[in-house]
């Protein structure tokens, strides 16, 4: 398989692919699949970028198929926040894309929730962390890790068919060598909203679409204008502004720093006064505040303008057969600062899944799992996504005291960290059918800091090669003699560490917890629930039992 991340139409056209003839028979285009790659990957944003970098890491060869033929200039996103930039720490990339940002992951001081501001700057250690990187940078950077780890990326192809059956699926691939057909065992949809594999796989993609018009500008910060180092504003004629919204009777209107040079405003009105049609400029953003205002704020050069209507949909279900979806494909929240963690935290979980499926390793049942708990985790976000849409659409006095009430619970600390946490992800625990309850099952795993026969490390730094690992932290040769038996697929650790969680956890290679056994708990129920759980993730046991390996 030829590796490549072409931006010239023609090289290597014939290298994974088939020449579409339009008088090919049925059992041409139901060839056996898998020739020209294990994966299709429909959609090279950063979730699908991010299930390439996965799936070579397991040793699967996915094929990324992007409509667009160049990486978009245009920031969709601004950065990064949440679960995933623990997961990045995981995999050893965190330091790699802080090197690239405005700077070192940081704590957020604050967070639009609809149309409360949470103020998280009096917390010692917030919820809610963030890593200023747009989007372009975030796509170049994991299509440089994708690169290097051996993926096969193609721009400037759109699939505009798809046919499965029991043995694989089979895309016909529009580029500029005309049509091919493109054949893999599998194929995931990370195709965005508008989704032409959820369409063309018949998945319903049930929801609503919100009246009001959201306007949003990502401008430089105009000259006058200073970004105070408390994140406040000082406009001329408007004084000190604090980032927040301002509801009146003709709408909302909101404004806040990214960055020294770059300001975020936003409007919502009740209807549209444009053509939809119309690309938005930055005079229709200036018109939007003055007539939600009623006076003119300074602006700077547009970087960044849209206008959307906001949508709460997720898909019916992320799994059809062989195809998969993953991110705007499978949901749409109807807030901002969540999308790209969730959508790159379902590559995250797929991608393990899909690879065993590839191998032939796991349960038979492993890739229904990825619906279950994505779908499960996609449920969260709209929950509080959804609630933030009450937040900020109502006028009324009930609406205005739905609010003073949210702002009154946001001063007291719990219900801050408690609401931190849902925004993030860390709250999030996946349910399980497995037999043993242990509070850590279905978590992310905590990044213990650990010793060794060979010095320190830590939970994060066992995870690099995203494979399974049991981490036997009380010297428990017991557990060590049933995980042999999967030692194949399974990294067995040793290591102590203080205050120890467990006596030993059964991490997966998404970083969460597969199974735990309590502190001293007894060893012929803590043997057959973790044997229970290795079948359960990994697939039956080998007959023959290899070394395995401590560090």
């Amino acid at each position: 398989m030829r590796v490549s991340s072409s931006e010239d139409p023609d090289v290597g056209e014939y290298a994974f692919g088939e020449r579409v003839d339009e008088k090919a028979t049925a059992e041409t285009r139901r060839r056996s699949p898998g020739t020209d790659a294990d994966v299709i990957i429909v959609g090279a944003g950063p979730v699908g970028l991010m299930l390439a970098c996965e799936l070579r890491s397991a040793g699967v060869h996915p094929l990324v198929l992007e409509r667009q033929p160049r990486i978009r200039d245009v920031p969709r996103a601004n950065g990064l926040s949440g679960q995933i930039l623990e997961l990045l720490r995981c995999r050893g990339l965190l330091d790699r894309f802080e090197a690239a940002s405005a700077g070192p992951v940081h704590p957020a001081p604050r967070f639009p929730f609809g149309e409360v501001h949470l103020d998280f700057s009096g917390l010692d250690d917030p919820p809610l962390r963030g890593l200023s990187l747009p989007q372009p940078r975030l796509e170049r950077l994991l299509e440089e890790r994708a690169l290097e780890l051996g993926a096969d990326i193609r721009r400037g192809r759109e699939v505009v068919g798809i046919d499965q059956d029991t043995d694989g699926v089979i895309a016909r691939v529009h580029g500029p060598g005309g049509e091919h057909l493109v054949g893999a065992r599998y194929l995931v949809g990370c195709d965005g909203a508008r989704s032409g594999v959820r369409d063309r796989a018949g998945i319903p993609f049930p929801g609503t679409t919100y009246p009001e018009v959201n306007r949003l500008g990502q401008v430089a910060t105009p000259d006058g204008v200073t970004v105070l180092e408390d994140g406040f504003l000082d406009v001329p004629g408007l004084g000190r502004i604090r980032p927040s919204f301002v509801r009146t009777d003709r709408g909302v209107f909101g404004i806040g720093a990214i960055s020294a040079e770059m300001l975020l405003v936003s409007t919502t009105e009740p209807e549209y006064l444009e053509d939809e049609d119309t690309p938005m400029s930055l005079a229709e953003l200036g018109d939007s505040i003055r007539r939600v205002l009623g006076f003119d704020v300074p602006l700077g050069a547009p970087i960044r303008l849209s206008r959307y209507r906001s949508e709460a949909r997720q898909a019916e279900r992320y799994r059809d057969g062989r195809i998969m979806l993953a991110g705007d494909a499978a949901h749409l929240f109807p807030a901002t600062g969540v999308g790209l963690n969730a959508g790159m935290l379902d590559a995250v979980n797929l991608a393990w899944k899909l690879s065993a499926a590839v191998r032939g390793r796991g349960p038979a049942d492993l890739l229904d799992t990825y619906h279950d708990e994505r779908h499960f985790a996609g449920a969260r976000t709209m929950l509080h996504t959804q609630a933030q849409v009450a937040l900020r659409r109502g006028q009324d006095s009930a609406a205005r005291a739905l609010r003073t009430v949210f702002l009154e619970l946001f001063t007291d600390e719990q219900p801050l960290r408690r609401v931190g946490a849902l925004i993030s992800g860390t709250d999030l625990r996946y349910p399980t059918a497995c037999s043993d309850r242990h509070p850590l099952i279905g978590a992310f795993a905590p990044n213990l800091v650990l010793r060794t026969g060979q010095g320190a490390t830590s939970v994060a730094d066992l995870m690099r090669p995203a494979r399974p690992v049991l981490l036997d932290l009380a010297d428990r040769q017991d557990l060590r003699d049933v995980a042999a038996a999967w030692a194949d697929r399974v990294d067995i650790r040793i290591a102590t560490t203080e205050r120890r969680p467990a006596d030993a956890l059964l991490i997966r290679p998404d970083v969460h917890i597969a199974w735990a056994a309590p502190v001293d708990e007894p060893g012929d129920v803590a043997v057959d629930t973790l044997r229970e759980a290795l079948g359960r993730w990994f697939g039956a046991p080998r007959t023959a039992v290899a070394e395995f390996a401590t560090p």
